[in-house]
């Protein structure tokens, strides 16, 4: 397989990457065969996914901008993956002069790519870490430089609670982290769940199915289970619902069936 010019050197490029394969469900250049095969595998099981995937990067916009009307112009996205049009600090940046954003991934790609599209952008970096490891991300060089933890600060945990299994415990990192953030924080979070998708769990389970095969397990939550991420701070109107009934900007009639898959919402940390 030749490595594209942009693929960074050490990476094995015969493995598939949920980033990537996130990236071709949008649409992206950033994929390689492998990952589009898996997604292709994916999808016929669920061939809806794009549309969630595009739902939840509509949502992450809205949330963007609802943070920056609220004064919080500083943000930290904890796998965050490959940069498309409309990623956070365009949103942002275009909302406020005075945004700031960090973004996190431990895909080598994602990193690497993200490093080549925030060339010059002194109000954004990037930052290789794990969720897992919040302090890892607390105490980076790239943190200090750009954020002041002394002040609000809207974390985003898009897409990415449900490639942690239980087992790595990812409510002591959500909680870790709340725990470092100012009063007036704001987490903006989406997560994966059978609920709401217009297929028996045992079709959408053929898709989980996939991630697991390529070893990046999708843990599918319940309401309840999710929203145990948000203790610590207030639900923001209308609470934990789904992608397309966050503060819409058209009515959610008008969404594709597969857009109401999962769950969104934005906590505010008193």
């Amino acid at each position: 397989m030749e490595r594209p010019a942009w693929a960074p050197q050490g990476i094995d490029i015969s493995l598939p990457s949920v980033s990537r394969i996130y990236d071709y469900y949008l649409g992206g250049s950033h994929n390689f065969e492998v990952d589009r095969e898996a997604a292709r595998k994916a999808m016929e099981f669920m061939p809806g996914l794009p549309k969630i995937m595009q739902a939840n990067r509509a949502f992450m916009r809205r949330a963007v901008n609802y943070a920056v009307g609220e004064g919080v112009t500083q943000f930290l996205d904890i796998g965050s993956g490959i940069p498309t049009f409309g990623n956070v600090h365009e949103v942002a940046q275009k909302a406020s002069d005075e945004s700031r954003v960090v973004y996190v991934d431990h895909d080598p790609v994602a990193v690497a790519h993200s490093r080549a599209v925030l060339d010059g952008d002194e109000r954004a970096a990037v930052l290789s870490a794990d969720l897992r490891k919040p302090q890892q991300i607390l105490e980076s060089p790239e943190v200090a430089g750009l954020l002041d933890l002394d002040r609000p600060v809207a974390l985003l945990l898009v897409a990415v609670l449900h490639f942690i299994e239980d087992e790595d415990d990812p409510q002591s990192a959500v909680a870790e982290l709340h725990d470092a953030l100012a009063p007036g924080s704001l987490i903006i979070l989406t997560h994966a769940s059978y609920e709401g998708i217009p297929l028996t769990q045992e079709q959408a389970g053929g898709a989980v199915g996939v991630y697991r095969n390529i070893r990046n397990p999708l843990v599918m939550r319940s309401r309840e289970e999710i929203a145990r991420f948000f203790k610590g701070y207030g639900m923001v109107e209308p609470g934990l619902v789904s992608m397309p009934h966050w503060r819409p900007d058209a009515p959610a009639e008008q969404e594709d069936p597969y857009a109401f898959s999962g769950f969104a919402g934005v906590g505010r940390k008193a």
